[in-house]
């Protein structure tokens, strides 16, 4: 508990009321009340982990007070002081430390990896610099919305080591958007001192190399920190742009409680627990008559009340019963797929021009959607589907990006969780390998943690046979059928990729929507000229037969159709899968059934990919019916290869033919 101090911090309360200090002063002490408790319980085995903010108040209090409460604040988990000021209610905050169902995440994630849309706020998850990205979503909404608003996101100096932080900075900055970037430099990351983590002398050095102001502030002075953070709020509010904010500060306790501080030199702990933020201030108050002994009992005695009487409907509260529906349920936001049938009317269409047709449809019908990517808006994008949009649509919503894959993914998920929706493309799938962590962490995730959608659909150009080696031909999505939360859609043909596309687009869950650059050009087909839609995780039955099951999707379909062609006595059922999550197993065993033999080919290699999923379904499912062993057919067990020859020999299209007569004649 506070005693009273010999003040080394120095106040100017400049033009503040007495009550206005008061409120920082009792925002300030309630969540370092609450910490104290929580760290009891945390020895008593009642919370299973504690991140401690204690000397760190001021940055939360300040920071969360000078923004208006319909401002998205991006926390760590060292901020308890924005979750309180924001007037969470303490219950809800108990009930989620302890797992209970009042909390945010029904037990699914814990301290502060959530959001609740209610306050505005928006936690983070532990590979802290996703959020940074998504704040620069959140602000590019404001901003295209005309709304006059400021978002605030924090780090710590170690998240600022993260390529996301210098991604989502450098974004900001090109696109002028209104962000705070609040870097909370306490000391450490963990236990590596800040000599180990950055070079230069100051982090908001690193504000000028991306053309932003940057300022640094006591972070252990309430004062300074309310009054400088509410001048830059309202003027981002009128002019917008990003600041970059380097808090001085020291984190007076473990990493987390675990961790302890064995490795800080006692003298710089010593001399930290000096300049206290909620001590200094509470004996400057005193000082200056504004909080009176009697005021202070009172404030304490009103907190502790609070604090006891919300942890006890925490602790009333009864447990989590596992349920296995409701925990599949929420994977995904459910979405209501309503057919839109199309009309007599069509067109012969190439693959690529199809894509174009109904990305711009899509545009058309939603004005909130925004589309994102490199070179994709003057230019039209690598393979020119983009081409045109700029005109139509505005540079605003067709917005050309940095090279920064994951900057972008985040981007799109802050768009969505203010309530827009977003595409972005991926140049080449390759490329996703760098905005990885934000696809299969943040998007997939998402509306299973705290129930919040991911409206975001990701293009991924994708596949060989156009001799680009192995950092353009990849087919890579098995990286993500294996991902709970994520749905994957892979055409064949130019009226399925038009109609699944608009549904992509139109399902508040984030898809991965695959484009094969091998058909762009080479497949035409009649396609209907207006907008209409596709279920998503239905096959398509090409061909039917009685002599085996073929099971394919992209590239691969085609090949199948080739073999078949050029086999007219094969009697077979070829099914286009289209969607591989959701996958439409009940098509597969169908057909399986009455033929008594399948065979799976996809491009990717064979280890891991998708055949091997299907195949252990069907043996799962079908055994009984099957008159052979499922066959699976891929590609080499290598990279992707660039010259002809290679990529030729490289590719299961070679091999399929044998490997289907083989099954035939078992």
């Amino acid at each position: 508990m506070l005693t009273s101090t010999k003040r080394l911090i120095t106040y100017d309360r400049k033009n503040l009321d007495d009550k206005t200090l008061l409120s920082l002063y009792k925002n300030m002490l309630k969540p370092r009340m609450i910490e104290e408790k929580m760290l009891i319980l945390l020895r008593q085995g009642k919370i299973s982990k504690w991140f401690s903010g204690i000397g760190q108040e001021a940055i939360s209090v300040g920071v969360t007070m000078a923004m208006n409460k319909e401002e998205y604040i991006l926390p760590m988990h060292r901020n308890l002081g924005v979750f309180t000021t924001r007037e969470i209610p303490l219950y809800r905050l108990f009930s989620q430390w302890q797992g209970k169902a009042n909390g945010f995440t029904k037990g699914r994630d814990r301290s502060f990896h959530f959001g609740t849309q209610e306050f505005n706020i928006v936690g983070m998850i532990s590979h802290l610099g996703p959020q940074l990205g998504v704040a620069d979503g959140i602000a590019l909404a404001s901003l295209l919305k005309n709304k006059e608003q400021v978002t605030a996101v924090f780090t710590g100096e170690g998240g600022t080591s993260e390529g996301d932080f210098h991604e989502a900075l450098n974004v900001a900055s090109v696109w002028q958007l209104p962000v705070l970037f609040c870097v909370e430099n306490n000391g450490y990351g963990l236990s590596t001192p800040t000599n180990e983590q950055y070079r230069c002398k100051d982090i908001a050095d690193r504000g000028k190399g991306y053309g932003m102001e940057s300022f640094i502030l006591d972070g252990n002075n309430i004062i300074e920190v309310y009054t400088k953070m509410q001048k830059l709020a309202a003027s981002i509010r009128k002019r917008p742009r990003p600041i970059l904010v380097e808090f001085k500060t020291f984190r007076m306790r473990g990493h987390e409680e675990a961790s302890g501080t064995k490795y800080v030199p006692k003298t710089l702990m010593q001399e930290w627990a000096k300049k206290d933020p909620l001590e200094n201030f509470q004996a400057y108050l005193k000082d200056e008559k504004i909080l009176t002994e009697k005021q202070e009992v009172a404030i304490k005695e009103g907190i502790m009340h609070e604090i006891h009487e919300h942890l006890q409907m925490a602790f009333d509260e009864a447990p989590i019963v596992p349920n296995i529906e409701t925990e599949l349920k929420d994977v995904y936001k459910t979405f209501d797929f309503k057919a839109v049938e199309p009309k007599s009317k069509t067109e012969e269409l190439r693959l690529i021009d199809a894509i174009s047709k109904g990305l711009k449809q899509s545009m058309e019908k939603y004005d909130d959607l925004v589309i994102m990517g490199q070179d994709i808006a003057e230019y039209g994008g690598v393979f020119k589907i983009t081409e045109g949009f700029v005109k139509q649509f505005g540079k605003q919503r067709v917005r050309n990006t940095p090279i920064c894959e994951s900057a972008i993914v985040e981007a799109a998920m802050g768009l969505s969780i203010a309530g827009m929706k977003a595409v972005m493309e991926m140049q080449f799938a390759d490329f996703v390998t760098s905005g990885f962590n934000p696809v299969v962490n943040y998007l997939a995730k998402s509306h299973y943690r705290w129930n919040q959608q991911a409206d975001v659909v990701v293009r991924m150009p994708c596949g060989g046979g156009v001799a680009a080696g192995p950092f353009h031909s990849q087919t890579n999505e098995a990286w993500f059928t294996k991902t709970p939360g994520l749905k994957v859609i892979y055409p064949a043909f130019p009226y399925d990729a038009k109609g699944l596309l608009a549904t992509a687009i139109e399902d508040p869950n984030p898809v991965l929507f695959f484009e094969h650059k091998a058909l762009y050009r080479s497949i035409r087909q009649q396609v209907p000229t207006d907008y209409y839609t596709l279920p998503l995780g239905k096959a398509s039955m090409l061909r039917e037969g009685n002599d085996v099951t073929i099971i394919s999707y992209g590239a691969g379909v085609h090949w199948a159709l080739e073999t078949l062609d050029n086999n007219t006595d094969i009697s077979a059922d070829m099914i286009d899968l289209r969607s591989l999550q959701p996958l439409d197993l009940d098509a597969i065993l169908h057909s399986v059934k009455k033929t008594g033999k399948a065979i799976i080919l996809q491009e990717d290699s064979l280890f891991g990919g998708i055949a091997s999923d299907i195949s252990s379904l069907i043996m799962e499912h079908s055994f009984e019916h099957l008159d052979a062993p499922v066959r699976r057919v891929a590609s080499m067990e290598t990279p992707i290869p660039f010259i002809n020859q290679l990529e030729e020999q490289y590719m299961a299209k070679g091999r399929f033919e044998v490997a289907l007569k083989e099954l035939l004649a078992y």
